[in-house]
């Protein structure tokens, strides 16, 4: 007969493992959108918002495929977590990278993006959705004492800051005409992507 504290567990573990499904989901569809409207509007804070997202689902595949091996699932080998690490990582320091370029190249040249409602909107969601998703996964951790879960967590508040530097750009320049602030605003971006990428490198969890 299962104990009272396995209940628990597993259903500490089934709380993750849809918590991650939700991640997953949400921001393959935020990527989807906030690229494409990201590039009607020629904002490269909206784009690299979007790329950021796609790329974060990899890491959440990751830990989503773990959380259910518990739950009787095949685990996913120690190789393939640490190839999808590194391989999120170098994406998210290459998007980096590219964001500082061409936000460089915006600035000297006086580009200006459209307005894009729907980024505006997309953040905005964004910016309300991530943080009540990491609070679900800081409870849900601290009853499963996962490391794991509690750096995805952590990386969710990350996703919400990214939300709002990119809003703020994309508000400023809507609302006051500001041009320069969606490539600032993508600058801004770029020291928390890096921190992203090295550590989903190196395999140690965002903090």
């Amino acid at each position: 007969m299962a104990t009272a504290a396995a209940v628990s567990r597993e259903v500490g573990l089934r709380r993750g493992v849809a918590l991650e499904a939700v991640t997953i989901g949400y921001n393959a569809l935020e990527g989807i959108i906030a690229i494409a409207a990201g590039l009607a509007a020629g904002s490269v804070a909206l784009t690299g918002f979007g790329v950021d997202s796609v790329i974060e689902v990899t890491s959440g595949v990751v830990l989503w495929w773990r959380l259910r091996a518990e739950l009787g699932a095949p685990p996913v080998g120690t190789a393939v977590e640490a190839r999808a690490g590194r391989v999120a990582g170098l994406l998210l320091v290459v998007l980096a990278g590219y964001l500082v370029v061409e936000s460089g190249r915006l600035l000297l040249v006086g580009a200006r993006a459209e307005t894009s409602i729907v980024g505006l909107a997309i953040t905005f969601l964004s910016l309300i959705v991530m943080p009540l998703l990491a609070r679900a996964k800081l409870r849900v951790a601290e009853a499963l004492g996962s490391r794991a879960l509690r750096a995805d967590a952590h990386e969710t508040i990350v996703c919400a800051w990214l939300s709002f530097t990119t809003l703020l750009g994309l508000g400023l320049n809507a609302a006051l005409g500001w041009w320069w602030a969606d490539p600032v605003a993508a600058l801004a971006m770029v020291p928390l992507i890096l921190r992203e990428g090295l550590e989903a490198w190196r395999g140690e969890p965002v903090s």
